[in-house]
């Protein structure tokens, strides 16, 4: 990278805040997205994080982590769902590309989370694949309402944790690097409003004092 090298999960989630925190002021830096970057990062990469998120438009995660080319390895799928995929994609991230760190990203009125909780309601799903993204979201909202988190914040929330365990859970790539202290798995609720990113899940900063439920 041409800013500084990441050495340890920590700083790589730091560098990833400290460029929300420019987003919400309105102080974007807009760094690495010039011609000499291009070039730089031409012939490989080395980004500093992957980032497992919604497809969601307002979602991109370059332009709300203030962040250019090469920074961040994105994978996308609609309400940040899993499959074979996802796992391979992620895995080469962290196991070829020596990410240090894995962001699950969700944000409020998410369709999937929507839709999920909307089937339980009314017992109605939609057709073709879309059912198989919010049969895929509908475990979170059960566990959310199993703890008697009802709220829709609270419910995505859960979801962004469910699928960090998930992942940790199905991946044993990412979960020996976890338990050796060299990657962590973070989840953060992002607000579509004020573009905030918090933190909702850790997995593997906690000796860096940094924790979530």
């Amino acid at each position: 990278m041409s800013e500084i090298q990441i050495p340890t999960p920590r700083d790589a989630f730091e560098l990833l805040l400290a460029g929300n925190q420019r987003f919400v002021a309105g102080a974007s830096e807009h760094p690495n997205q010039d011609a000499a970057r291009r070039a730089e990062t031409a012939p490989s990469q080395q980004p500093f994080a992957v980032l497992f998120g919604c497809s969601d438009s307002r979602l991109a995660a370059e332009i709300i982590f203030d962040r250019g080319l090469g920074d961040l390895f994105v994978v996308r799928t609609a309400g940040h769902v899993m499959g074979p995929e996802v796992l391979g994609s992620i895995e080469f991230g962290v196991e070829v590309l020596g990410c240090p760190l894995v962001v699950i990203l969700g944000h409020d009125s998410c369709g999937a989370v929507g839709a999920a909780c909307a089937a339980l309601e009314d017992g109605m799903t939609p057709a073709g694949y879309v059912r198989d993204v919010v049969e895929r979201v509908t475990p979170s909202v059960l566990a959310a309402r199993a703890a008697g988190r009802v709220e829709p914040e609270e419910v995505l929330a859960e979801h962004v944790r469910h699928t960090a365990d998930l992942l940790l859970d199905r991946s044993r790539v990412l979960a020996d690097k976890v338990a050796a202290g060299r990657t962590a798995v973070v989840g953060l609720r992002y607000r579509l409003a004020d573009g905030t990113a918090e933190l909702v899940a850790s997995r593997g900063l906690e000796a860096a004092g940094i924790s979530a439920s």
